[in-house]
């Protein structure tokens, strides 16, 4: 898309600056900032954008034409001549400084867009007066007050949300003047996830299960919201941020506290904290968290909200797109293929349930991919694909439809016995196999796949002739009100 900017004040040359990598031409009567353009490797001239001669010497027919001199009537003669030139071209005008009422009705009845310095300062006087500008002030106020680098935690084997949510608030302690560190336990094998972090180059250190947080003055969860859930941190550590959109089952204690599961993912929140410090993304972590959004809300298809769109929105211009494509189609390892391979042949079907045990495992994550394929066969609604790695029965399941919701189902199948949860349609669980074979049982693998199977089949009332029934069509978790998940769906699935 081709643009062409008539005159350059202080916001027409950010317009430049931020308007990525397409053919633009800038006319400007200012020869310093001519000057400042070119060497910034910006194609630039000097002339008087109100003179139609001016105009007729533009070497090209611009898609968008930008009007941001600093002053109001320069960009009023400049809009009408641009009108007049390019009656094609989408045209942008900001007012100048200190317009009046009149300056902009006269650009509103010519431009498609007016920009009023008045209305914009208005809005950032808002944002920062107001409930966002104060969590952001809270925010920072905790950050400044951490003495020593503060972890930044991750969950357990970490998925993009939390690996982006983590990297950017990083970002935001560090420019708070605060060192941080974003760290996770666990392993990151999902190709997406290796992917994410190789090709974005982000630095996240790896704790061990015997790792000491004594060098940090301060620790914060993202993405989870308890110590010692779904993370090695012992139970008793003290925290002082947590960040996260999932519903929390217990009190949650920290010096500052952003739990917001009115959004889609973590990456919505700290994107949220970006824009109202004023801080501009770099590609990489822009990239990282409309990845994170993406995949959370499963491409903007379950649990989304305003403020995801507008999350995702705000960070497009900053975003990578040809990195961002690469990690959406990373290479699959052979591994992940075989668990695939094997859910497929020894899977059960009952009605529109499928049940595969693909026994053990090195890649928890390949779970989660057996789980979306079989879903996708004819006539079936309802997956749970599970498999056994040191002494942890997996499970991942989905559902589709909205007759089950399947974290519910998972949280009632196998609660009792271990970690279970997540959302209505994707869910997942972790069982220690002492809960289910007594020592010394001579076919271990034979008595896991028959209590998993018993266990899930009987909580969904799905016989060997029988179909799935909603069981709990009308328990889902909805904000304040119901059962709380005990584990989310990131917490038992990634």
């Amino acid at each position: 898309m081709s643009r062409l900017v008539l005159g350059c004040g202080s916001v027409g040359r950010r317009l430049v600056i931020s308007g990525g990598n397409d053919p633009a031409l800038v006319v400007t009567t200012d020869e310093h900032r001519v000057e400042t353009l070119r060497s910034d490797a910006i194609t630039a001239t000097l002339g008087d954008p109100t003179d139609p001669a001016t105009l007729a010497d533009v070497p090209f027919t611009p898609d968008t034409v930008i009007v941001g001199s600093d002053d109001p009537a320069t960009n009023i003669a400049a809009a009408r001549l641009a009108r007049e030139t390019y009656p094609d071209a989408f045209l942008l005008a900001f007012a100048g400084h200190s317009p009046v009422d009149a300056d902009i009705e006269a650009l509103e009845s010519t431009a498609d867009t007016v920009v009023d310095p008045r209305n914009a300062l208005a809005d950032f006087l808002s944002a920062s007066v107001g409930e966002e500008g104060l969590r952001t002030r809270r925010l920072r106020r905790v950050i400044r007050s951490i003495d020593g680098p503060l972890a930044v935690v991750a969950h357990d084997n970490p998925d993009p949300d939390a690996i982006a949510s983590a990297i950017a608030l990083e970002e935001i302690a560090e420019r708070a003047g605060t060192p941080a560190e974003a760290c996770y336990f666990g392993d990151i094998n999902h190709q997406e996830n290796r992917a994410l972090v190789n090709l974005l180059e982000f630095d996240l250190r790896h704790l061990s299960d015997e790792a000491s947080l004594d060098e940090f003055g301060g620790v914060a969860l993202v993405d989870h919201s308890r110590p010692g859930v779904n993370d090695q941190l012992p139970e008793d550590t003290r925290i002082d941020i947590v960040i996260d959109h999932h519903p929390p089952r217990a009190p949650v204690e920290a010096r500052f506290v952003d739990l917001r599961s009115d959004v889609g993912a973590t990456s919505t929140l700290l994107t949220g904290y970006l824009q109202t410090l004023g801080m501009e993304p770099s590609p990489a972590v822009a990239t990282g968290l409309l990845f994170g959004i993406h995949v959370d809300t499963n491409d903007f298809s379950r649990e989304v909200s305003t403020a995801d769109f507008e999350a995702a929105a705000y960070l497009m211009p900053f975003v990578d797109g040809a990195t961002l494509e690469r990690i959406e189609s990373p290479s699959v390892s052979p591994e992940t293929f075989d668990i695939i391979g094997r859910a497929i042949t020894d899977r059960e079907t009952r009605g529109s349930v499928v049940l595969s045990y693909v026994g053990q495992i090195g890649d928890r994550d390949a779970l989660a991919q057996a789980a979306d394929r079989l879903l996708g066969m004819d006539g079936i609604n309802t997956t749970l694909v599970y498999g056994s790695r040191d002494d942890i029965i997996y499970a991942s399941a989905r559902s589709r439809g909205g007759e089950i919701d399947i974290g519910e189902t998972l949280r009632e199948a196998f609660g009792q016995i271990g970690s279970a949860g997540g959302h209505a349609d994707m869910a997942g669980a972790q069982i220690p196999v002492g809960a289910l074979v007594e020592e010394g049982e001579e076919n271990p693998e034979q008595r896991i796949s028959e209590v998993v199977t018993d266990r899930f089949f009987e909580t969904l009332d799905v016989g060997p002739n029988t179909a799935a029934t909603a069981v709990y069509a009308n328990t889902r978790y909805l904000g304040e009100q119901g059962p709380a998940p005990s584990l989310s769906k990131d917490e038992t699935e990634d």
